[in-house]
């Protein structure tokens, strides 16, 4: 007991005795007991801001730190492991940035848990060392020489009574951080390794009181749990436990020792309230936890808030680091990654197979947030594509779960969708007329027809494998192995392939119906894009025509649907009256918004086949009107039968052909006046629409 204390308690007897009252020996032992709070955090994976699907963030919870040792100076503080990794924030300065963070909080102490590894072993002594709190745990030891591997606890000292804190890692690190990172090491029984730190501190440390720092986690899929540490080993007074990402406490467990967790990301800072006897006896254990919501309107601690800002500055400079080149643009866009294959998908999924060696990888188009554009490729534009600190996961699946999986992230196509599924070690066909749940088709994994009943090996990310993105059927899957972050891996990927050249490879196709159109056919991937995104349809159910023309009506109707294109006024023509209402709504809204114009007779002749230089016309107005620019094509055309073309369709021509939208029918004819077929607008407004959308 502070000197403080005692002085006042003293007065305040000797008054009691002045004024004729005495002092019962009930009164004295309750002066005399002792309060202590253990404040503690678990799994924050690097979460160091407050964020809509995050906790409070580290400033709140200095704050709200202060004022709770404010209120008791007898207050440590713990963290239950996996903290030093899982966001850029972190992992940019292989996490010391988060030590730095951890150091203002003036943590007491901190077990390591398994993505604590995720840089590897030596990493990991080296962030020990940067720490002014010991990183602790008792079962972890070297093979070759039985040594452990850190500092089993620690011993303090508050208002002369002596906790004694001894740390356990989960035995799951063998397969949950890279096994490269811990080669060597062996994650020993936590029972015996518990028992034995129980008796060094009880009888060699004389504790009053035993706390287990133990990042095991309550998981009923996990065998070594802070439950049977509970249950088997007596003598521990409190188990303030991470891992398994939950909010326990001893009414959850039913286990005769506290075990307390404060679930994961800063959403809670856990409490216990203590009180010890004057005997130094522990006579009460009082759990409660402050929320994220509760501590919606605690002011942001200003010191933190500096530390913070002086490391966002610093890795200003790191995120310029150039890691490799590309000699294409790598398309992240929104529009693109939730409907269709990408390139960008493809060499995210080709790192992670590269580093897992699984047999197929799926990952989510939501979880790519940017492009990369040609040239030089920075960490920071990397971070930008994948800023969530998703880490890779192997995990055992049948080819009937692949297949579900598939048909989960298609389900909604052409609509976007977070969960469209980007793919490497597979491909597959998307039957866009086809029920929900049944719209994957030629399945195929390594070059292989789909065994539904065989298992392989996914390599996806953490956010599917729990069921992000309503991807339920992974969280029951065997868990294989888990690597590094997203961002580590592409890194890592794109030094040792730069530079990097590549494109859709046709791993996510659109199932055509069609008897008339193969993938041999020069327009196929054109037209698999329109229709799967109804864009264009066939003639009939099984035929597309490729070689028919297409009618002025028809043309300008499919750039409306690209485009999405509305109407709120009809269009002048007088020979429309035999039009399909549909139709003749893709004819108004083309007109509204100067795709077409009429003749001089007030007519647009809608069944008239389309001319090549009326299909550059409208290209070229839909060009301006959705970019909002005029072109200002090249007047050195290679072309000689161009003599005969008008102003407006001459300007047209130059500016498409500028823009790679149309070539000639060879190298020295455009055929103006030529037919335009089914496959060549497919083609066109294909081009035109990746262009701009």
């Amino acid at each position: 007991m502070h000197m403080f204390k005692k002085s006042v308690l003293a007065l305040f007897v000797m008054l009691l005795a002045v004024t004729g009252f005495s002092t019962s020996t009930n009164f004295v032992q309750a002066a005399e007991n002792t309060k202590i709070t253990i404040l503690h955090t678990n799994d924050s994976h690097g979460r160091v801001f407050e964020g809509a699907y995050d906790g409070m963030g580290f400033s709140k919870l200095a704050t709200l730190a202060e004022d709770i040792q404010a209120e008791n100076p007898n207050t440590l503080l713990l963290d239950a492991g996996d903290t030093f990794h899982g966001t850029p924030f972190a992992t940019l300065e292989e996490g010391s940035s988060i030590v730095d963070i951890m150091n203002q909080l003036e943590y007491d102490g901190m077990a390591a848990g398994n993505h604590d590894f995720n840089y590897g072993q030596d990493r990991l002594l080296e962030l020990r060392d940067m720490a002014n709190f010991p990183v602790i745990s008792a079962n972890i030891r070297h093979e070759d020489t039985n040594n452990q591997f850190l500092d089993t606890h620690f011993v303090k000292e508050v208002d002369g009574v002596k906790i004694g804190v001894f740390g356990l890692t989960t035995p799951e690190t063998t397969y949950k951080t890279n096994p490269n990172n811990i080669t060597g090491l062996e994650f020993t029984d936590i029972v015996d390794e518990g028992k034995a730190m129980v008796k060094k501190l009880r009888e060699e440390e004389n504790v009053d009181m035993v706390i287990a720092l133990t990042h095991l986690g309550t998981d009923a899929s996990s065998t070594e749990t802070s439950i049977k540490l509970a249950d088997n080993v007596e003598g521990i007074d409190l188990i303030v436990d991470g891992h398994s990402h939950t909010v326990d406490h001893t009414d959850d467990n039913g286990t005769s020792t506290m075990i307390v967790s404060a679930g994961e990301y800063t959403k809670n800072l856990g409490i216990v309230d203590l009180e010890f006897d004057g005997e130094k006896n522990l006579t009460t254990i009082n759990p409660t936890r402050i929320t994220k919501e509760e501590a919606a309107d605690t002011n942001k601690d200003p010191e933190m808030e500096d530390v913070i800002t002086d490391i966002e500055a610093e890795q200003d400079e790191i995120m310029s680091e150039v890691v490799g080149s590309s000699e294409v643009i790598l398309n992240g866009e929104r529009g693109s990654v939730r409907t269709s294959e990408t390139n960008l998908g493809n060499l995210i999924t080709n790192a992670m197979l590269a580093e897992s060696g699984a047999d197929l990888a799926i990952t989510n188009g939501g979880g790519i947030r940017a492009s990369i554009d040609k040239g030089e490729i920075t960490l920071g534009e990397i971070i930008n594509v994948s800023p969530f600190g998703n880490y890779l996961v192997t995990k055992k699946m049948t080819g009937q779960t692949v297949k579900d999986a598939l048909e989960h992230g298609v389900s909604d196509y052409p609509a976007t969708k977070g969960a469209f599924p980007h793919v490497a070690g597979m491909t597959f066909s998307i039957d866009p007329r086809a029920e929900k749940g049944n719209r994957v088709k030629d399945l195929m994994i390594q070059g292989q027809k789909v065994d539904l009943t065989k298992e392989y090996t996914v390599a996806t990310n953490d956010f599917l494998a729990a069921g992000g993105d309503d991807y339920d059927m992974f969280p029951d899957t065997e868990l294989v192995n888990e690597y590094d972050a997203l961002e580590e891996i592409m890194k890592s990927y794109i030094k040792a392939n730069s530079p990097i050249n590549m494109g859709d490879e046709n791993r996510v196709n659109i199932h055509l119906p069609f008897n008339d159109v193969s993938r041999d056919n020069w327009g196929y991937d054109h037209i698999e894009r329109l229709y799967g995104h109804g864009i264009v349809n066939g003639m009939t159910e099984d035929m597309f025509g490729p070689k028919k023309t297409l009618t002025r009506l028809q043309f300008a109707a499919m750039l409306v649907r690209g485009l999405g294109l509305e109407a709120t006024e009809e269009a002048p023509f007088s020979d429309l009256k035999y039009v399909r209402e549909d139709m003749q709504e893709a004819i108004n809204a083309a007109y509204e918004h100067g795709l077409i114009k009429g003749h001089e007779d007030n007519t647009f002749r809608p069944n008239m086949e389309v001319d090549r230089d009326e299909m550059a016309l409208m290209i070229k107005r839909a060009y301006e009107k959705q970019t909002g620019t005029t072109v200002g094509g090249t007047n050195d055309l290679p072309f000689t039968d161009l003599d005969n073309v008008d102003r407006e369709a001459l300007d047209a021509i130059q500016d498409v052909y500028s823009l790679g939208f149309m070539q000639g029918h060879n190298e020295t004819t455009f055929e103006p006046f030529g037919e335009a077929t089914r496959q060549q607008s497919a083609k066109v407004i294909d081009l035109f629409l990746q262009e701009v959308k």
